[in-house]
C-alpha cells in the first residue's frame, strides 16, 4: 500500500431511502488526516459513514479504503477500520475487560497482545478502576469510552466516529480527544461527525460540510473563511453554507 494511496476515496456515491439521501457525492481523505463532516440533522452524514464501514450498500458509487473496494473485498476493507455509532452497543453482562478480550478474539489479535491493549486503552480512558465491573451499568458516556476502547483494540488505520462525545462529561470528552489527536499523531486516519462545532474548529485539519446529501463546501478552516470572504468562526460559516436558499416571490 503506497504512502500516497488516499484513507478513503468515494466516487458518486448515492444512497435512498425513498427520497434521495447522499447524492453523487465524491470525496477524498488522505491518510493520516483529522476529518470533521459536518452537517444539520437528515443532510445524510451518518448514512454516508454507514456506507463506508460496509453496514450500508450504496444505490451508486464506489468506496475504497487504503486502496480497497469496500463492494468487492468487504472483509478485508473492514480490517483496516474502525466504527464507532453515537449509541454505543455493549454486552450489559461483560465487563469492560471481557468485552475488550472478546472483540479482540473476533479480530483474531494474539491474546497477549491483546490484554496488552486492552489495559492500556483502560487507562488512556480513566476506566482501569471500572475493568471487572459489568458494562450494565455504566452511565452512557463511560459505554461510549468502552465501545472506543472496543473499537481501537485491532489498531485500525481508519476511525469513524459519529458524535463521538455524545454523553460525556467534560473530563471524559477530554480524554477521548486525547486519544484521538494520539492516534492522528501516529498516522491513523479519523473521520468525525460532531455538532459541537468548537471541537471540529480545534481538532480537524479539514472540514467538509454537509448538505441535503452534497458536499457543500470543504477545506481548512481558512480555506472556508476564504470561500466566503471574511474572518468567521466556524458556526458562522456552517450555518451560512447550510441556511435554505431564500424564497422565491
Amino acid at each position: 500500500m503506497s504512502m500516497s494511496t488516499p484513507a478513503l476515496a468515494i466516487r458518486n456515491l448515492s444512497k435512498s431511502f425513498g427520497r434521495p439521501v447522499v447524492i453523487g457525492l465524491d470525496l477524498t481523505i488522505s491518510a493520516g488526516e483529522f476529518y470533521a463532516l459536518l452537517g444539520p440533522n437528515g443532510a445524510g452524514k451518518t448514512t454516508i459513514l454507514r456506507m463506508v464501514a460496509g453496514l450500508l450498500a450504496p444505490d451508486t458509487g464506489t468506496i475504497e479504503i487504503f486502496g480497497i473496494d469496500v463492494g468487492a473485498a468487504p472483509v478485508a476493507a473492514k480490517r483496516l477500520l474502525a466504527w464507532v455509532s453515537d449509541e454505543p452497543m455493549v454486552y450489559d453482562r461483560l465487563t469492560p475487560l471481557e468485552y475488550l478480550d472478546f472483540v479482540a478474539g473476533l479480530w483474531q489479535v494474539e491474546p497477549s497482545k491483546a490484554r496488552k491493549e486492552a489495559e492500556s486503552l483502560l487507562d488512556l480512558l480513566g476506566l482501569t478502576a471500572h475493568a471487572h465491573e459489568l458494562c450494565g451499568g455504566f452511565s452512557k458516556g463511560m459505554l461510549q469510552k468502552v465501545a472506543l476502547a472496543g473499537a481501537l483494540i485491532h489498531d485500525p488505520r481508519l476511525i469513524i466516529l459519529d458524535e463521538p462525545l455524545t454523553g460525556l462529561d467534560a473530563g471524559s470528552a477530554r480524554q477521548v480527544k486525547d486519544v484521538l489527536l494520539e492516534k492522528v499523531a501516529q498516522g491513523v486516519t479519523i473521520i468525525m461527525t460532531t455538532h459541537i462545532l468548537e471541537v471540529a474548529e480545534r481538532m480537524a485539519q479539514r472540514i467538509g460540510v454537509i448538505s441535503s446529501g452534497k458536499l457543500v463546501a470543504e477545506g481548512t478552516l481558512a480555506q472556508l473563511r476564504s470561500a466566503i470572504g471574511r474572518e468567521s468562526t466556524l458556526e458562522e460559516i456552517f450555518l451560512e453554507l447550510v441556511a435554505p436558499p431564500p424564497a422565491t416571490p
